[in-house]
């Protein structure tokens, strides 16, 4: 199994002393069957009067920071490594997963997944809706394996990517009009064509990396790697939930670490808070995402250890 390192350095950058204001850091990964936490470093400076640990409605880990005083530099740097074991999408002891739309959730989960069936974005003529479903069959059952393997290796070789490190995902029919994204951008276009057809999902944030390499920096690898990458999971009774990356047509959990997962990609931020000064005292942000990974672990799991100081 990969043993992956990652170390994401955040730095916001002010020309006079700000005031910082409450920041909240969704940088630790989660720890699941197919990936366990070897070891997890936080450093913040300036140091903070206060850092707690909680989680979020999702179960997501987040660091809350509240600080004294004034800085002209803010810096947080999170570094992680762990043990990553993909697990098969469909297939287990050798027999395929056969699941057919339509697909109508038991009552017990319905309500609990209700939210995530639920479109966030307006379809008024019905455009994505139709995109959605050129991959359902004209005549008889549609496989679920199909339909979601064909949605997500059709973004992957029909649109263009782009790197695009800030604001908010483009609206899905922007994204079908313009015929390009960023990992984000596909995400939600995948998200919300699969909700159209009533099934749920989600929105997921992490990090990318190459499998294929082994030793050194994945920045050439897969494609979103770099910085924070962004894809899909879906609720498929039987299997749970499932992953699906359009940006690398990755149908699995293969090469993808999960940190966040949330209903609206908003709710799954790497870091965001507040500062009081003036506009022009803001200079600019620089992410650094570091991954390295090792093609065998054999290591025994060490003591998660928190630094909250300068580095």
């Amino acid at each position: 199994m990969p043993l992956v390192s990652i170390r994401h350095l955040t730095t916001y950058r002010y020309r006079n002393p700000v005031a910082l204001g409450e920041h909240r850091m969704m940088l630790r990964p989660l720890e699941s069957y197919d990936q366990r936490l070897v070891s997890a470093e936080l450093a913040v400076w300036p140091q903070p009067a206060v850092l707690r640990n909680v989680h979020d409605v999702f179960g997501n880990c987040v660091s809350i920071a509240r600080f004294t005083g004034r800085a002209e530099r803010l810096s947080v740097e999170s570094r992680v490594t762990l043990e990553h074991t993909p697990q098969p999408a469909f297939d287990f002891d050798g027999e395929s997963y056969a699941q057919t739309l339509p697909l109508a959730y038991s009552e017990e989960d319905h309500p609990d997944l209700a939210q995530s069936i639920e479109r966030q974005h307006s379809d008024p003529t019905g455009e994505l809706e139709a995109w959605a479903r050129r991959f359902v069959r004209r005549a008889g059952a549609t496989s679920l394996r199909t339909l979601l393997t064909d949605m997500t290796h059709a973004i992957h070789g029909e649109f263009a990517y782009g790197t695009r490190l800030t604001g908010a995902p483009q609206a899905p029919l922007e994204t079908l009009a313009l015929g390009s994204g960023s990992c984000r951008d596909f995400a939600m276009l995948m998200i919300e064509a699969v909700r159209s057809l009533g099934l749920a999902a989600r929105f997921v944030s992490g990090y990318v990396y190459s499998s294929s390499k082994s030793g050194g920096s994945q920045k050439a690898g897969r494609t979103g790697g770099g910085h924070t990458h962004a894809w899909v999971r879906v609720y498929l009774p039987s299997c749970g939930w499932v992953e699906f990356d359009p940006t690398n047509g990755i149908v699995g959990n293969a090469d993808l670490v999960r940190v966040a997962i949330a209903r609206d990609p908003r709710q799954a931020a790497p870091l965001h808070g507040t500062w009081s000064g003036l506009p022009a005292d803001y200079l600019g942000m620089d992410v650094e995402v570091e991954v390295s990974v090792e093609a065998e672990a054999d290591t025994q799991p060490a003591p998660l250890r928190r630094v909250a100081q300068g580095y």
